[in-house]
C-alpha cells in the first residue's frame, strides 16, 4: 500500500499503548515517515512529557507550536506543540468572549472544581481542540501521542460520558462534535502500539476491544515494536562455526556465544508466539519494527524506524487502514 495514501487516509492518527511499548517512539517516527512522504505533520503531545522534544534533539514542547523537522526537498515539515485542559479551557472561553476573565478564572482553580463535577471535562476540552486543529486544515495530517492504554480508553471515552450526562448547552455540542470526529474512519483513527510480549499483547487486545465497542473509533493496523529480526546460524555451535571460518576463539568464548545464541533464539521463540496469538485474537493487520540495542532514541534512529514503518505500510494490502 502507498504508505502517502495511508498515512492520509485520516486527517487525525491516535497513536495509543500501554506505558513502556515505545509509543512516543512510535509517534515520532511515524511523524517523520509522514513528512517524506509530503504530508505537513503536527504531533500533538498531551501528558507534558518532554521525550518527543529530546528524540529530535530540540527544546521542550509547549502550546505554540515548536518545529521539529523542517520544511525541505526531503520533508513536508513535522511541527508539535503540548496541549493541556488549562490551555484548551483559556482559548474556549477566549473565542466566545470571555478573554478577560479566562486567566482569572484558570488561576483560581476552577477547572479543578469543575473537573471534580462532572467528570470527563478535562478531556472533552483536549479532545475539542484537537478537533478544531483537524478541522482547521492547515495541516494534512494531526499525530496525537495519547495518555497510557488505561488513561487512553477513559480518554477517548470522556465524549460518550459526557453526551450522555449533559442534556443541552455549549458542553453537550462539543461532546457530540468530539464523537461525530472520533466516529467518522475519513477523519479519524487509532494506531496501538504493543512490545511483542505476554503482558502488553494482553493490554493490547483489551483496549482495542474496548475502543471499537465503547468508543467506536477504526483501528489502524498494530505497531508492533522492538521485534527481533531473524539471524541466520544460530543453531551452529560457535566452535564448528569459528573453525568454518577460520576463527581462533579465546578459552570459554564458545560457550559464552553459545549461551547468547541459545537467549536470542528463545526471545525470537516468546516474541513469534505472541505475533501469532494476537493475530489470531485480533484482526487486524501488524506493522513491525526493530529491536533497537539503544537506551535512548536519536533522531538517527528515528530515521531508521521510519524506513520500517514506510517498508511495512508498504506491505499491506489497500484497505488495512480502513
Amino acid at each position: 500500500m502507498n504508505p502517502a495514501e495511508f498515512l492520509s487516509e485520516a486527517g487525525l492518527t491516535i497513536v495509543a499503548g500501554k506505558g513502556g511499548v515505545g509509543k512516543t517512539a512510535v509517534t515520532a517516527a511515524m511523524a517523520v515517515a509522514a513528512s517524506r512522504a509530503g504530508l505537513r505533520t503536527l504531533v500533538v503531545e498531551v501528558e507534558g512529557k518532554d521525550a518527543m522534544a529530546s528524540m529530535f534533539e530540540t527544546g521542550g514542547l509547549s502550546y505554540e507550536e515548536l518545529e521539529l523537522v523542517a520544511a525541505a526537498e526531503a520533508h513536508a515539515g513535522v511541527r508539535a506543540r503540548t496541549l493541556t485542559p488549562d490551555d484548551a479551557l483559556l482559548d474556549y472561553l477566549a473565542d466566545r468572549g470571555f478573554q478577560r476573565i479566562s486567566n482569572r478564572l484558570v488561576g483560581s482553580g476552577l477547572l479543578d472544581i469543575i473537573a471534580t463535577a462532572v467528570p470527563g471535562i478535562r478531556d472533552i476540552l483536549v479532545l475539542g481542540k484537537v478537533k478544531q486543529l483537524e478541522r482547521s486544515g492547515q495541516q494534512d495530517l494531526i499525530i496525537l501521542d495519547a495518555p497510557a492504554a488505561g488513561h487512553a480508553i477513559s480518554f477517548l471515552r470522556s465524549a460518550r460520558g459526557l453526551a450522555d450526562a449533559v442534556r443541552a448547552g455549549p458542553i453537550r455540542a462539543q461532546a457530540d462534535e468530539v464523537l461525530e470526529l472520533l466516529g467518522d474512519a475519513k477523519r479519524c483513527r487509532v494506531v496501538l502500539v504493543t512490545l511483542p510480549e505476554e503482558t502488553p499483547v494482553n493490554e493490547l487486545i483489551e483496549t482495542a476491544f474496548s475502543l471499537e465497542d465503547d468508543v467506536g473509533v477504526s483501528l489502524g493496523p498494530v505497531v508492533v515494536n522492538g521485534v527481533y529480526p531473524p539471524l541466520e546460524g544460530l543453531e551452529v555451535p560457535a566452535a564448528e562455526a569459528a573453525a568454518s571460518a577460520g576463527v581462533h576463539l579465546l578459552e570459554g568464548e564458545a560457550d559464552l556465544l553459545d549461551s547468547a545464541a541459545a537467549f536470542r533464539s528463545a526471545r525470537r521463540g516468546i516474541q513469534d508466539a505472541q505475533l501469532e496469538r494476537m493475530a489470531e485474537v485480533l484482526p487486524l493487520p501488524q506493522v513491525h519494527l526493530p529491536h533497537l540495542f539503544t537506551t535512548g532514541v536519536d533522531r538517527g534512529d528515528l530515521e531508521l524506524l521510519a524506513d520500517a514503518l514506510i517498508e511495512g505500510i508498504g506491505a499491506l494490502e489497500a484497505g488495512a487502514g480502513a
